[in-house]
C-alpha cells in the first residue's frame, strides 16, 4: 500500500500515492487484490501478518478487459498473474510491503517489509468505491469517451476513436496510450502516426486532432 500525501511528506519526504489501474488485458481466471473481503481492526492486520494469514482476509476480484480500479491511498492492493494494467498515479515511489511472497531481492536476501508503517496508513475495511465495469460513457460523434477517474490528484478517461477528436486542455499536460488500434496525431500543421503501445505528451495549451481508429487511455491533472 502507499501513504498519503500528508504522511509521506512527513516521513519519506516526497508524496503519497493514489493511482487507477486499467486492465488492458488478462487471462481466464486472472484476479487481483483489492483491499479486505470483510472490516478488520490494526491489531488483527498486525497479526495476520505476522503468522501469515493476510491471504484470509484479502478481497479478491476476478478482472475482466476494461475493468477499473481507483486505489486511493492506504489500499491494500496487488495485481496478480495473467494481468496487464495501465496504470495512472501520483509521482511517487514510496511503496509499503506486508508481503513479498517469499521472493528474494537481488542481493539473495528477503525484501524489507514496513509493518509499523503499514499499521498507520493502511484502510481496514472493505472497499467502498465502485470498481470493475464502471464509468459513464458519453457519445461525441462517433466517439465515445468513458470517465474511469476523477479526483484531485488527476482525471482519466477512455476515448473509444472512430474518426476524428480534438483534445486540448488550457491548464493541463494530457498523457495518451495507446491500447489498441491506430491514429494520426497532428498539431500545427505536423501530423505523426501511433499505434498499439505508443505513449504521447501533449503539452498544457496545445491542441491536437486525433484521426483513425483506436482505444486511447488519456489522463491529465
Amino acid at each position: 500500500m502507499h501513504p498519503d500525501d500528508t504522511y509521506a511528506l512527513k516521513n519519506e519526504g516526497e508524496y503519497g500515492k493514489t493511482e487507477m489501474w486499467y486492465v488492458v488485458d488478462c487471462e481466464p481466471g486472472a484476479k487481483l487484490a483489492y483491499g479486505f473481503n470483510r472490516d478488520i481492526d490494526k491489531s488483527e492486520f498486525e497479526r495476520r501478518i505476522r503468522d501469515n494469514t493476510l491471504d484470509e482476509v484479502i478481497n479478491y476480484v476476478p478482472v475482466s478487459k476494461g475493468d477499473v480500479f481507483f486505489i486511493d491511498a492506504g489500499t491494500l492492493h496487488a495485481i496478480g498473474e495473467g494481468i496487464l494494467i495501465a496504470e495512472v498515479q501520483q509521482n511517487s515511489n514510496t511503496t509499503y510491503r506486508v508481503s513479498d511472497y517469499g521472493r528474494l531481492g537481488a542481493d539473495g536476501k528477503p525484501r524489507e517489509l514496513h509493518i509499523e508503517k503499514a499499521l498507520d496508513v493502511t484502510k481496514c475495511k472493505k472497499p467502498d468505491i465502485p470498481y470493475g465495469d464502471i464509468g459513464q460513457v458519453h457519445v461525441n460523434g462517433n466517439n465515445h469517451i468513458r470517465e474511469l477517474v476523477v479526483c484531485e490528484k488527476f482525471s482519466a478517461k477512455l476515448l473509444s476513436l472512430n474518426g476524428k477528436h480534438t483534445l486540448s486542455y488550457e491548464d493541463s499536460f494530457v498523457s495518451l496510450v495507446i491500447l489498441e488500434g491506430n491514429a494520426a496525431i497532428s498539431c500545427n500543421n505536423y501530423t505523426s502516426n501511433i499505434t498499439k503501445g505508443d505513449s504521447v505528451f501533449i503539452p498544457a495549451g496545445l491542441e491536437v486532432e486525433l484521426n483513425g481508429s483506436a482505444d486511447i487511455l488519456y489522463s491529465y491533472v
